[in-house]
């Protein structure tokens, strides 16, 4: 990782992904994608979508079905009575704004698409915090391809190398160790030891200052 040598800090640049690293969704999205394969009568792991971007994974598991339409019902079911609400992860908004303060410049890589993206940040108080915003509609191939990450350290003109990520997913970590960027692995949807990829695993955001790596 790079070092500015006019100031004497690390170089790096941080890279969150949205669900289940600044906002806590786990459950309610688990339970929206449920809903789905429920109305199908589909037995199968909602887990097989933690990470992922929905129009990737519905081919896998309905590959007679239009997609688009799938992803309709999808919202449609986002009103729905009795889902959970949408919070903010532990040192979420604190970890940006410290990010920040360093003078480390700053990106969004999420599955989800803009308007949930612009909305969630949003509610965690640091939208205009965030330099580049990296959404399902920009890559072709999400998670665990890494060109979301490659895409976010492209607009931000840095190299991959000065990128430290932070994600909650399986998916999220092979695409950022993919992209050749150091992970810090969240563990709020999965358990520690299945995040054992990243560099560095904590329990939420209060437990990791920046920048982690010397």
């Amino acid at each position: 990782m790079g070092v500015d040598n006019e100031r004497g800090r690390v170089r790096a640049v941080a890279l969150f992904d949205l669900d289940g690293t600044l906002i806590d969704t786990e459950r309610r999205n688990r339970m929206i994608w449920q809903m789905l394969l429920d109305n199908h009568q589909l037995d199968h792991d909602v887990a097989i979508f933690m990470g992922r971007r929905g129009r990737d994974v519905l081919p896998e598991i309905f590959p007679d079905h239009d997609v688009e339409q799938l992803i309709a019902e999808v919202f449609s079911y986002d009103d729905h009575p009795g889902l959970p609400d949408v919070a903010p992860v532990p040192g979420a908004a604190e970890l940006v704004r410290k990010v920040v303060a360093y003078g480390s410049r700053i990106g969004l890589v999420t599955s989800a698409r803009r308007e949930w993206a612009e909305t969630r940040l949003d509610q965690v108080g640091v939208r205009s915090l965030f330099e580049v915003l990296v959404t399902a509609e920009d890559v072709e191939v999400g998670k665990p391809d890494p060109a979301g990450f490659l895409l976010a350290a492209a607009r931000l003109r840095v190299d991959p190398d000065d990128c430290v990520v932070f994600e909650d997913s399986v998916a999220g970590i092979s695409a950022a160790k993919a992209a050749g960027m150091k992970c810090v692995a969240v563990a709020t949807t999965h358990a520690g030891e299945d995040l054992a990829d990243a560099d560095l695993v904590v329990a939420d955001l209060t437990a990791v200052g920046w920048p982690p790596f010397s």
